[in-house]
């Protein structure tokens, strides 16, 4: 398997691009805007991007995915409830997409945003069982992603402590954590420099996920909330297309 992960500092945001060496097929993940740098990187690792896929509907950096799709003949993903004003290939709970040997299983993790999805990701020339999860602004490293664009806070938060406790966690300790963000973002608040981790060690270690029944979750996630990254409006409608 190819992997590539991109750490971007203006706004603070990671990138993915991963895949099957042997068949020639990609992967890009949260691209930012500058689309032509996915393309030269994709030429450079000998691959053909098959899929693009956003996490979610961002609000803190524009995203190239759609553009990035269009430039390449890849398809663009996205939850299914997205509320977008343009088509894109729809995907939910449990759909599993296959870029060569790189098996992609979405999880549907609702709670930073409605339609935020993570990828559990298999390399099946190794295993089918799951190597690394890409979790978006859910699980982070050392937090979990701010509540946003719920009808409240407290609704978001109830929905992320869903996605956590009865999704993401029930995952193996041993599969790898890779967040769409690192330490110096507003989408956290105890957010770690180090852009990578396990499940098994945040779940012993991550702020957010210490012992909380899930009402204490919720006053936690809803108490000091980090502002909202500027301009976030207008981003999010350039995401989504309005």
């Amino acid at each position: 398997m190819i992997f590539r992960q991109y750490l971007h500092e203006d706004p603070i945001a990671i990138s993915y691009l991963f895949g099957c060496g042997s068949k020639s097929e990609g992967i890009v993940v949260d691209p930012v805007d500058d689309v032509e740098w996915y393309i030269r990187e994709a030429q450079r690792l000998g691959v053909n991007i098959r899929y693009v896929f956003d996490t979610h509907i961002h609000a803190d950096h524009v995203s190239g995915g759609r553009e990035l799709a269009k430039r390449t003949g890849a398809q663009y993903v996205l939850h299914r409830s997205a509320d977008v004003a343009y088509s894109f290939e729809a995907v939910e709970d449990g759909d599993v997409l296959l870029a060569g040997n790189t098996k992609v299983q979405v999880l549907h993790t609702p709670g930073h945003t409605p339609e935020h999805i993570s990828l559990l990701v298999s390399d099946l020339r190794r295993s089918e069982e799951p190597w690394f999860v890409v979790t978006g602004h859910t699980l982070m490293i050392g937090d979990v992603g701010r509540t946003e664009l719920a009808t409240s806070l407290e609704e978001g938060a109830s929905a992320l402590y869903d996605s956590l406790f009865n999704k993401l966690l029930t995952l193996e300790d041993t599969v790898d954590v890779y967040p769409g963000a690192y330490s110096g973002s507003v989408c956290g608040r105890y957010l770690s420099g180090k852009p990578s981790s396990t499940i098994g060690y945040e779940r012993k270690f991550n702020q957010a996920l210490k012992p909380r029944s899930k009402s204490e979750f919720i006053a936690f996630m809803t108490k000091d909330v980090p502002p909202v990254p500027r301009d976030h409006e207008k981003i999010r409608r350039i995401n989504a297309g309005e």
